[in-house]
């Protein structure tokens, strides 16, 4: 399986006035600031699999899953009209979109042979306040965490603040 983000915003998701807040630092610091809080929404985006604002998403696949259903991996699904479906060059329209937290395609005709492209739509929405109150929070924390160890020497400085990293399982979907 194959996955790129074909438009990916990473910038807005958090204002500039919260960031200068949250860390107490200076008009001076916002544009580290804003390079930190774009790096932790990519962190939070690539590990956990979401899609924090609305972006174009194509996956390919060598072949449809004996499963019956292609999981699909980057979520929130907020446009189940949004996906297309084609196997081997061929658009099929015979299928079913699960959506929400954890979305699937199923075949609703027989299943074709050939490679499979899907593109969707996937994101909580179109700007940063759209995103769960509770994301933007984790990644303001990881923000602080990045910009209290900027200068830092070695790698071992810089780590997962304790609530982006809860957020991050809870979203991924690991269970303790």
């Amino acid at each position: 399986m194959i996955t790129q983000r074909l438009e990916r915003p990473l910038s807005g998701i958090l204002d500039p006035a919260e960031l200068l807040d949250h860390v107490r630092g200076t008009d001076d610091d916002l544009p580290a600031l804003t390079r930190m809080a774009i790096a932790a929404a990519g962190d939070f985006e690539d590990y956990a699999q979401v899609a924090l604002r609305r972006q174009a998403v194509r996956v390919t696949w060598n072949a449809w899953p004996h499963s019956g259903s292609l999981k699909l991996p980057v979520w929130p699904l907020v446009l189940p009209q949004s996906v297309t479906l084609e196997i081997a060059g061929v658009e099929v329209e015979d299928f079913e979109t699960i959506d929400g937290r954890r979305p699937e395609l199923t075949l609703t005709g027989p299943r074709p042979r050939g490679p499979v492209l899907v593109e969707y739509i996937a994101g909580f929405g179109e700007s940063g306040t759209d995103v769960p109150e509770d994301i933007r929070h984790a990644l303001l924390d990881q923000v602080a965490a990045y910009f209290d160890a900027r200068g830092a020497a070695d790698r071992q400085t810089v780590t997962l603040s304790p609530h982006f990293a809860r957020l991050l399982a809870r979203y991924r979907g690991v269970r303790a």
